[in-house]
């Protein structure tokens, strides 16, 4: 029996290590009185495993279980890095997503990461020396016989004190889940109860809602919708009871949308150099309408999000991709709104369709063709395959059928070219990086959104050479940030760009242009927004009414309001929020968050006045939830 708890109590310590280890990696410090928090969830769970595991099998079974908890612990502070988020369990779902950016991945790994492992390698190495050792010897054999009786009490003995354990365990972490259920900061949330209690409070969570979701209709959803917007001051009092600005400017006109991988606000009207960065988008803000004021609000999908949220209005839930979770669904959506008027829609992405589950997600958003890897010559720009220049030529084919059709159209391209780890190949290449910049992220990054700015100009190009260009309204804009802030310092992206930067509202600041054939002038429209106000935006463009078309919009017309608030739940936890001033992120509740002012970057010492943004914001999420999850499935 010694040895049986000798081993018990050593695994135990040797994967609380690991907790702890993992508790700097992801809240950046340790704090040994949350140790306890580690501590019982552990010991229920390994209890639990005495309680079920025979034996003779322990050992085999314990290299497993540190063999998996490893792995996971190791997987959750590379996802940190990147998304500055908390795993849980949800997070599997994009584990079929892994292969096609492991290039990104693979720089995300930290030697530091390694810590992880180094008792699994010890382990291998005194495994392989001792079958070496024992090689050419005369094998023993072991025959398991019948414990005693003495050893039978000893046994039961034990499994009676597993059992005490496992009860101890489970009764303590529920009581640290419980205190802290309530906070929906889940950084603070997952710091207080533990790494794998939240794990565990993140299923009860699910299950909750999911019985929750029987008691309200979808149109008791969306009327509390409805009833929450009236109650905040969106529209320019100087324009109730008229026609909305811009309405129906582009009413008839094709619709282009370009969604720009990793596009950061910070390049537009730059310079390195002295080479301008973004003369295309610079030239279309200049004569378009600009906003340089936009904000992401992607959740696990990433790219997939921003494309649904663009084209739905609705925010992410942030513990699922929604293409994944939601690509059964029929999404109410701007194609949908679109294929009203006659519109065919086209989306064009150089992935296959199926990464992350655009298989799926097009059909629910009724896109009417999508265009993936397979109709795209492969010239090798990056590791997901085609270039941008690529990208556009195809559409341009499959645009100009449409056009010679009569079809108005609405077509949708995801591009590539600038994704991370941003490398551009020298052929494709169009600026001198500064030597000083050459290989570092800063550089690869500007030279990648350089380059993306060269092919959009291209698009437009031949647009003009076929006679679309002022038949199209055209939308670019960014899916979500690109600059990793732990591999690039705010001060050296202020002292090569000369921009000031913020690590967290520059970060996820994009911009959002549109182009409008016959614009006699452009603007520029300083109005806080996010990508839920997208559509609204797009569709008062287009002479769509959302209000006689009786779409439910999670988001604004930022070209008829003079408030906004937008929430944000990934890269920022649940409550953060950007509105006219300031950009808020909570810690435990409202009253201990932060503010940074979106003009000055500088930190905001009085919070008082934007608790009601911070409680409505939480309100309209939570509400945006309930309405995705009860939309109808749709027909096969």
């Amino acid at each position: 029996m010694k040895r049986r708890s000798a081993l018990f109590c050593g695994v135990f310590l040797l994967l609380l290590l690991k907790l702890m280890l993992l508790r700097l990696f992801l809240f950046n410090e340790i704090k040994w009185e949350r140790a306890l928090t580690d501590a019982f969830s552990l010991l229920a769970l390994m209890s639990f495993l005495e309680l079920l595991i025979p034996m003779k099998a322990r050992r085999v079974v314990y290299w497993v279980f540190n063999l998996v908890l490893t792995l996971i612990m190791f997987a959750s502070a590379i996802y940190n890095v990147y998304f500055g988020s908390i795993p849980t369990y949800t997070a599997l779902s994009g584990l079929g997503q892994v292969n096609q950016v492991r290039s990104t991945i693979t720089t995300l790994i930290e030697p530091e990461h390694f810590i992880f492992w180094v008792d699994i390698v010890v382990m291998a190495v005194y495994w392989i020396v001792n079958r070496v050792r024992r090689k050419g010897r005369q094998s023993r054999s072991y025959i398991y016989t019948q414990p005693s009786y003495r050893n039978r009490r000893k046994i039961s003995t034990w499994k009676l004190s597993m059992a005490g354990l496992l009860i101890i365990g489970v009764v303590v972490s529920g009581l640290f889940i419980r205190k802290g259920w309530g906070i929906e900061n889940e950084i603070v949330r997952a710091e207080q109860m533990g790494f794998m209690n939240y794990q565990v409070a993140a299923v009860v969570k699910t299950r909750q809602e999911k019985r929750e979701l029987a008691s309200v209709s979808l149109q008791d959803t969306v009327k509390a919708i409805q009833t929450l917007q009236e109650s905040y001051p969106y529209r320019d009092v100087d324009q109730i009871g008229k026609e909305p600005e811009y309405f129906g400017v582009g009413k008839g006109k094709n619709l282009i949308v370009v969604q720009m991988e990793s596009l950061q606000n910070f390049p537009i009207h730059q310079s390195l150099n002295n080479q301008v960065l973004t003369p295309v988008m610079n030239q279309l803000a200049d004569q378009g309408l600009y906003f340089p004021y936009i904000y992401q609000q992607i959740g696990q999908g990433n790219t997939s999000d921003a494309e649904f949220i663009s084209n739905t209005s609705i925010y992410p839930l942030g513990s699922i991709a929604m293409s994944t979770g939601f690509g059964s669904r029929e999404l109410p959506s701007l194609p949908r709104l679109l294929a009203q008027q006659g519109y065919v829609s086209n989306t064009f992405h150089v992935n296959e369709v199926s990464f992350w589950d655009r298989n799926k997600m097009y059909p629910a958003l009724a896109f009417d063709h999508f265009y993936d890897k397979p109709f795209y010559t492969n010239d090798n720009f990056n590791s997901f395959g085609p270039s941008d220049e690529e990208l556009y030529r195809v559409g341009m084919e499959k645009l100009l059928n449409l056009h010679q059709e009569s079809k108005p159209f609405y077509a949708q391209f995801v591009t590539v070219s600038s994704h991370h780890p941003f490398a551009v190949p020298e052929t494709f290449s169009k600026i001198q990086i500064p030597p000083d910049l050459v290989g570092t992220q800063l550089g690869n990054y500007l030279d990648s959104v350089n380059y993306s700015d060269y092919a959009l100009g291209k698009l437009i190009e031949s647009l003009k050479q076929n006679g679309l260009w002022e038949d199209t309204v055209l939308v670019v804009y960014g899916d979500h940030q690109g600059i990793n802030s732990k591999d690039t310092e705010a001060s050296l992206i202020t002292s090569k760009v000369g921009v000031p930067y913020h690590d967290q509202v520059s970060k996820f600041n994009i911009p959002f242009i549109i182009h409008i054939p016959g614009l006699e002038k452009g603007k520029t429209i300083e109005q806080t927004g996010g990508q839920v106000d997208m559509l609204p935006t797009i569709a008062n463009i287009m002479g769509i009414s959302l209000k006689e078309d009786q779409f439910t919009a999670l988001g604004q017309d930022l070209l008829n309001i003079d408030n906004n608030v937008i929430g944000m739940r990934y890269y920022l936890p649940t409550g953060s929020f950007f509105n006219n001033e300031v950009m808020f992120i909570p810690g435990n509740g409202f009253d201990d968050g932060t503010a940074v002012s979106l003009r000055t970057l500088e930190s905001v010492n009085d919070i008082t006045p934007y608790r009601e943004d911070y409680e409505y914001v939480l309100k309209l999420m939570k509400l945006s939830d309930d309405y995705v999850k009860r939309l109808p499935s749709r027909a096969p």
